[in-house]
């Protein structure tokens, strides 16, 4: 009996703590250069504060090894507005031993319905970059 308790909350927590890590807002960065997933991409994310105009640091990370940062952002906490994610490219491309024309790309968007998911991928060379917005 104690054991079906004990493993019934365990599950309840996997559930929750699955579900808190779900970010509604992805990023996924790709060296385009080489093919690969861009890991140990430093990143940080923004959002304009709507009176005074200055960003407010929300949080701050570094990709994977597939490219990507889990968990860049909670739905408690995002809110509709304008956002901005600001790749450290410079320093990617220096642990590679390449320069960059580019010392950090910053893509700058507005979130008009935080119900939904969003995904800012960035596309990434030495010399050029883009991005979109995903699904």
């Amino acid at each position: 009996m104690w054991a079906d308790i004990l493993d019934w909350l365990c599950d309840c927590l996997k559930i929750t703590t699955m579900a808190s890590l779900e970010s509604p807002l992805t990023t996924h960065v790709l060296n385009v250069a080489m093919g690969v997933p861009a890991s140990n991409v430093t990143l940080r994310l923004y959002r304009q504060d709507p009176s005074s105009k200055t960003w407010q640091l929300l949080n701050t990370g570094i990709t994977n090894a597939d490219g990507r940062y889990p968990g860049l952002i909670t739905k408690e906490l995002f809110t509709a507005g304008v956002y901005k994610l600001h790749f450290e490219t410079a320093q990617y491309w220096a642990s590679l031993g390449d320069t960059s024309f580019y010392p950090y790309v910053e893509i700058v968007f507005t979130i008009n319905d935080p119900g939904q998911k969003y995904h800012v991928p960035l596309l990434l060379s030495r010399f050029s970059y883009s991005t979109y917005r995903g699904s």
